[in-house]
């Protein structure tokens, strides 16, 4: 029975359903602003996004422990000529909430970071550019959940142009020069 109430609560809990919870009256994750990272056209950088989560609150991991609940996922808006490749995000933390205090739930508090790995094709431009997305979350305190949410993210990269390829001596001649 205990486990049927932990189930139910955490549904409710992940589908933002609490009837007396108070909606919230602004944003529960912030980003800083990204620093400029300089990738060279044709090679791999990985762009640092720093977000906090505001005090007394929580958002699920990216790997909740629960099916039920909604993971913190970041989708970035691929350019044309910039691929996006993996996104990394840090360990979660287990903690348990008077909701259900016999589940550790692995949940980001505080501050935690996201790693965007971006790759420029050989043919873009050098330059600045302009990378958006979106952070999806569900903000919790210890008593209830609320409806997921999104942050608009972007960061710039610069693109750095690639060093000429290294030219090779030509072949020497066999025969002996005198």
């Amino acid at each position: 029975m205990n486990r049927i109430l932990t189930a139910l609560l955490l549904l409710l809990c992940a589908r933002g359903y609490s009837q007396d919870a108070p909606m919230l009256k602004g944003p529960v994750v912030t980003m800083a602003p990204a620093p400029i990272v300089s990738v060279m056209q044709g090679k791999a950088g990985t762009v640092p996004l720093s977000f906090r989560v505001v005090r007394g609150y929580h958002v699920n991991s990216n790997k909740p422990k629960s099916e039920f609940l909604i993971p913190t996922a970041l989708k970035v808006d691929a350019t044309t000529d910039i691929v996006i490749g993996r996104i990394t995000y840090p360990e979660g933390k287990d903690m348990s909430f008077a909701f259900a205090p016999d589940e550790k739930l692995n949940v980001y508090a505080g501050d935690f970071e996201v790693g965007v790995l971006v790759r420029p094709l050989l043919s873009v431009q050098t330059g600045k550019y302009m990378i958006r997305g979106n952070l999806k979350y569900q903000a919790c305190d210890n008593a209830a959940c609320y409806p997921p949410k999104q942050l608009p993210v972007s960061f710039e990269v610069k693109i750095a142009k690639a060093p000429p390829a290294a030219r090779k001596n030509p072949a020497q001649s066999p025969h002996a020069h005198k």
